[in-house]
């Protein structure tokens, strides 16, 4: 009954969204807090002796470093909004729920767990970076933006982990109670994923259909994206006999995060990106349960 609940929440709060966009849309200050919450509900299931960094884990970080950064710098002379989108997606740190689908499918859950971890952690000092290369932040000077989104980023991304560390040494108990909370995580994505919906929605009403064709064509580069960062994963973690988590680690997303990002800090039309990446994920995480569960 769970799992069922689980498969059809997703959809649902996807639709929910686009209809009652008006509403979730003037929640979008909350967005913040969701990620943050669900973040420290994971992180409590990670100790510093569960953190054991391999050559896979730092191939990943590579890739997700340099492929934001080249696929910004190739796209943004056709189209900045583009490039912006394309570029979040790759930068955007890993799903804590991978770890979930990582055990679905019978990889290693402690390996993806750490990586995790790294990927969220990194975003918090390139993402400053990358996001004033754009310059979208145009009346604030340059290393003035980057302390500026650090320090918001910062909070988000790394107080989690070290609120989570904290609890653990001097409040065990509840850090105990915490852990049993994993399924209060997956609401709390899915409330953050309506008020993402939302707000994408009501951005694009609001921008009418001028750029309908632009919107398309960012939808198809996510796919490519999606697809291409899965199967880049899996060939690394096949290299380091961690083929699944190697393929769930760079390929799913922490779309919620990528599209708060990207309406907070780049030109927001390019969240539609980050936007379509949640189904394109959605579709190669189910196909890939179908087909294991299919072979047992």
């Amino acid at each position: 009954m769970l799992k069922k609940l689980k498969s059809y929440m997703m959809p649902v709060a996807l639709i929910i969204g686009g209809i009652f966009y008006k509403q979730f849309g003037l929640l979008s200050a909350c967005t913040p807090y969701l990620i943050a919450t669900m973040l420290l509900i994971s992180y409590s299931n990670i100790t510093l002796k569960d953190i054991r960094i391999t050559k896979l884990h730092l191939s990943l970080l590579a890739i997700q470093i340099i492929g934001s950064i080249a696929i910004l710098a190739i796209l943004m002379p056709f189209s900045k909004i583009m490039a912006e989108g394309a570029m979040i997606c790759i930068l955007a740190p890993t799903a804590t729920s991978a770890v979930v689908i990582t055990g679905m499918l019978g990889g290693n859950m402690a390996s993806l767990t750490t990586y995790s971890l790294m990927s969220n952690l990194i975003v918090t000092f390139i993402a400053p970076i990358t996001f004033s290369i754009t310059g979208e932040m145009k009346d604030v000077p340059f290393f003035e933006s980057i302390t500026t989104i650090f320090s918001r980023v910062f909070v988000l991304l790394l107080l989690p982990f070290v609120a989570s560390l904290l609890i653990g040494r001097l409040l065990p108990k509840v850090q105990d109670k915490i852990r049993k909370m994993q399924f209060l995580s997956f609401i709390l994505w899915n409330i953050a994923l309506l008020i993402v919906t939302g707000k994408t929605v009501q951005f694009i009403i609001n921008k009418g259909s001028s750029h309908f064709v632009e919107e398309i064509i960012m939808a198809m580069v996510s796919l490519a994206i999606c697809l291409g960062q899965f199967l880049t994963g899996r060939y690394f973690g096949k290299k380091y006999n961690d083929t699944i988590a190697g393929g769930q680690g760079l390929g799913q997303k922490n779309t919620i995060l990528a599209i708060w990002m990207a309406q907070s800090y780049l030109n927001p039309l390019s969240s539609i990106a980050p936007g379509a990446y949640i189904l394109w994920q959605n579709i190669v995480n189910s196909y890939q349960i179908w087909k294991k569960q299919r072979v047992e």
